[in-house]
């Protein structure tokens, strides 16, 4: 299933209380191979989808910005850390460096990402399917399913695969 991205938002709201139920389940008691299987099925679904169909991550989220991050992005562009901070960061209500603005200032328009080498650790990770003890992100996970559509596939599939 390919779910459209203007339908992504309703589908994972009327998937939530089924998903709630399910990752709650998983938390406390996860399948001993769980790592193995959500690691195969990311695999399975970035093998089918290209990113740069979509970056509804880029345009309606930003990532959070660590310090080593900011680092490497400002040397990138030619900047020192604090420039790269008040040109496009700001701090959000949990202390941490995010975009002042949304979509990306780095996405171009063919939805490239202009600092795509030194991207942040955030956006190299998303949409976090394939991170080792995957029960603890859930709550994360229950977001990116209404952002992402191979999240929304991944999280879909293993219900399947591991069935609780």
């Amino acid at each position: 299933m390919k779910p459209p991205l203007n339908q992504l938002p309703k589908l994972a709201k009327d998937k939530h209380i089924e998903n709630k139920k399910y990752f709650d389940k998983l938390k406390k008691k996860p399948p001993k191979n769980i790592d193995y299987v959500m690691q195969e099925l990311h695999e399975a679904e970035f093998k089918k989808t290209n990113c740069l169909d979509c970056a509804n991550c880029c345009k309606t989220t930003g990532p959070l910005f660590t310090t080593p991050d900011i680092e490497r992005i400002a040397k990138h562009l030619r900047q020192k850390p604090q420039q790269f901070i008040d040109q496009y960061l700001r701090i959000d209500e949990e202390q941490d460096y995010v975009l002042q603005t949304v979509p990306c200032t780095f996405l171009d328009h063919e939805n490239a990402c202009m600092i795509y080498e030194v991207r942040p650790k955030a956006c190299r990770e998303f949409p976090h399917t394939d991170r080792k003890k995957f029960q603890q992100i859930a709550n994360l996970t229950l977001l990116n399913v209404a952002i992402c559509p191979a999240a929304f596939n991944i999280v879909e599939e293993m219900k399947k695969r591991l069935p609780l």
